[in-house]
């Protein structure tokens, strides 16, 4: 089936755009007719991603906020206008107090929570002149629940939840629309070194409903579905996407642990 042209004649501005999510959701959002400009330091990976979508690649260090400022004024200048941003740049950090330093506190700080609002704080004054916009960030659902041995991360990803929320009812009025995405596991560059490790996979696979990571592109579907005007009346929501992970209460699975072996 060819795929609805949903984007056609919309500028919209990815970062994190060199693999996994951010890749996919490019990948998805030309697919349905959109005008993009793709940023990351992957410069490699970001320029064939691009050219794969056939958008403008610029490397972007998504911690500096001159470098997403001139992002989106990039987009102006080149296009006119500015439609949608997609905040997806971010890392994973893992470890435990007091042992985690405040530097490896703060990288993870800078890049999954400083970036987004860099990136809304460029993007909404462009919006606010051309009558509107949308932003969706990408959270985790390790931003509405607490991880072993991730507290950085956790706190990363529940600021930008907050901070979703927060954008969304201050700039409703505005014709602006602001909501994010929280991924469970996903099959992309970020998992691959827990994705090795047998009793680590099998914990997930108890522990996902759906028994499985899941894909990218599944993560992308959902990020142009609140970018799309099938979500117009969709603001402040933290969309979850986890197989089911997050249903759970966490007591075992009675109904396995029940049957006749």
């Amino acid at each position: 089936m060819e795929s609805p042209q949903r984007f056609r004649d919309r500028v919209v501005v990815v970062t994190g755009a060199a693999s996994g999510i951010g890749a996919e959701t490019a990948r998805r959002f030309a697919r349905e007719g959109a005008t993009l400009l793709l940023a990351d330091i992957e410069t490699d990976r970001g320029e064939r991603v691009a050219a794969e979508t056939h958008g403008v690649f610029q490397e972007t260090d998504v911690t500096d906020e001159a470098q997403v400022c001139a992002l989106l004024d990039h987009a102006v200048e080149r296009h006119g206008h500015v439609d949608i941003l997609i905040n997806n740049a971010g890392i994973m950090g893992q470890g435990t107090l007091p042992e985690l330093d405040a530097d490896s506190w703060r990288r993870v700080i800078e890049i999954d929570l400083h970036s987004v609002f860099y990136g809304c704080r460029a993007a909404i004054p462009h919006f606010r002149a051309s009558g509107g916009g949308i932003i969706v960030n990408t959270a985790s659902i390790s931003g509405i629940g607490g991880d072993y041995a991730l507290p950085s991360y956790n706190a990363a990803k529940a600021g930008v939840v907050n901070f979703t929320r927060s954008l969304a009812i201050e700039h409703a009025d505005q014709n602006i629309r602001v909501n994010c995405v929280c991924p469970g596991p996903i099959d992309t560059p970020m998992t691959e070194a827990a994705q090795t490790i047998d009793p680590v996979m099998a914990g997930y696979e108890q522990a996902i409903p759906m028994g499985r990571f899941g894909r990218a592109d599944e993560i992308a579907a959902a990020i142009c579905f609140l970018a799309s005007d099938d979500a117009t009346y969709v603001t402040g929501h933290a969309l979850v996407i986890d197989g089911g992970l997050t249903a759970c209460t966490g007591q075992p699975n009675f109904r396995r642990s029940l049957q006749p072996d």
